[in-house]
């Protein structure tokens, strides 16, 4: 009789050596299909801590599996049934009922779990787990309570939010003394801090946290002025804790593919990028609400500029010779709707932010053979296409779960959990060079205004 059964095998414990047993007891052969990390990925499995070398070698040293084959996608399993003739599919009881669907190929059955013992239990358990504040805007936290839910190990010990019509109190001239002493209690509870204050107020936040030895995942942008990031760095840096800017296209999984493609040569050299994002604006009473202060005045180009010029400085680098912009202006001097034009020796990148504007959220990478389209949302975004001169069209599918914010926790923590405090996703530089191309709109360089 062959067996067969799957599973992460994360940080391998008692409860798998006994599963395996159990199901290397109903035959005479087990095959054993350890997921890969892609494949845990795109089921919203994030921060395993074995990797899959690891992961495969603890169920060989177990001495149960005759044959240990890797589970790569969602449909692996039928398959499987047939190609190694598999007489019985073995999985734990906390998925009862799931695998129904494979009695029409072989036997189901579901073994009781051991009590008391996960590999989820023990990553929370162990030295790896992260203690994370929250503060900002209400609506912004709420977000990343729930996509803070997926990432094993993280745990938001404590909120600070104040609701969004209310977003001026975290200005720090207008601080009350109750938010200073919850401010203070939530650095001194906690190992990370996400700040999500006012775009204006990102400096004012992540510098007070980092001062106090925490590590940061900071919202984009991570501040306004090129001197403030490079400051918050320079803290960073002599604290050793870790800075970064959340920024969703950074960690999104079909973002590294693309990069990939993009700089393999396949599309020919890259001369162009076009990109694209806009949001629905908030409501006109809550726009003169703002507007009373400037700080908090809605800019396209402070809340939505991070994420265009993020792909182009990825794709062209930091280097740029110029940049020029085209804006357009509402009532209250807010810029609606903004063209950004960033120039490279051979290159060219063109941006477009808009709030209140809707527009095709889609980016196009064009090069001398070819160009990559990826549809909107392109930020994040599930797949793209690569097209060629002759029409002939090569897809490529990833996956994207949630608002993305998951992804981010699950760097932040994989860098801890290495001890490490520098980010491969996005630098120093590259953070900076977005804070100087903002800088340099609102001081109105190159700006060319339509009212």
């Amino acid at each position: 009789m062959r067996v067969i059964t799957y599973g992460t095998f994360d940080l391998f414990h008692e409860g798998h050596r006994s599963i395996l047993e159990r199901a290397k007891a109903l035959g005479d052969y087990l095959i054993v299909g350890v997921t890969s990390d892609s494949f845990d990925q795109a089921r919203g499995k994030l921060n395993v801590v074995d990797t899959l070398a690891t992961r495969m070698a603890n169920v060989e040293r177990s001495g149960y599996a005759n044959r240990i084959i890797v589970e790569e996608q969602s449909g692996q399993k039928i398959l499987d049934i047939l190609k190694y003739r598999v007489d019985i599919f073995v999985v734990g009881s906390d998925w009862q009922g799931t695998f129904d669907y494979l009695q029409e190929y072989c036997k189901v059955q579901y073994l009781p779990r051991s009590p008391g013992i996960s590999s989820t239990l023990l990553r929370e358990n162990s030295c790896f787990g992260l203690r994370i504040g929250a503060i900002g805007i209400q609506s912004l936290i709420a977000c990343f309570v729930a996509e803070a839910k997926f990432v094993s190990g993280v745990h938001v010990e404590c909120e600070l939010s104040i609701p969004d019509v209310e977003m001026e109190c975290f200005l720090p001239g207008q601080r009350k003394d109750s938010l200073k002493s919850e401010w203070d209690r939530l650095l001194n509870s906690v190992d990370v801090v996400y700040v999500a204050t006012p775009l204006c107020t990102h400096f004012c936040y992540a510098r007070e946290a980092l001062l106090a030895g925490k590590h940061v995942l900071c919202e984009k942008p991570l501040a306004l002025y090129t001197h403030q990031v490079q400051e918050l760095y320079d803290l960073a840096k002599s604290g050793k804790t870790l800075l970064l800017e959340a920024l969703i296209t950074a960690c999104a999984p079909v973002f590294d593919e693309v990069l990939t493609v993009a700089k393999s040569g396949m599309i020919g050299r890259i001369k162009m990028v076009q990109a694209t994002v806009t949001k629905p604006l908030q409501s006109s009473e809550n726009i003169s609400s703002s507007a009373q202060n400037s700080e908090l005045l809605p800019s396209s180009v402070s809340e939505l500029g991070s994420y265009p010029l993020f792909a182009a400085i990825k794709l062209f680098g930091i280097d740029f010779d110029d940049v020029h912009f085209t804006t357009f202006r509402g009532d209250t001097n807010m810029d609606l709707l903004t063209k950004i034009e960033v120039l490279y020796d051979s290159a060219v990148a063109c941006l477009t932010v808009g709030l209140g504007v809707q527009a095709k959220g889609d980016m196009v990478v064009a090069g001398t053979k070819g160009y990559l389209y990826i549809p909107a949302p392109w930020w994040k975004s599930s797949s793209f296409e690569v097209r060629f001169a002759d029409s002939s069209v090569k897809k490529f599918q990833s996956f994207f779960e949630g608002d993305g914010i998951r992804y981010e926790l699950a760097h932040v923590a994989s860098l801890l959990r290495e001890s490490c405090c520098v980010s491969y996703r996005i630098s120093r530089a590259e953070s900076a060079a977005i804070a100087e191309i903002i800088e340099q709109f609102h001081e109105g360089k190159n700006t060319h205004v339509i009212r």
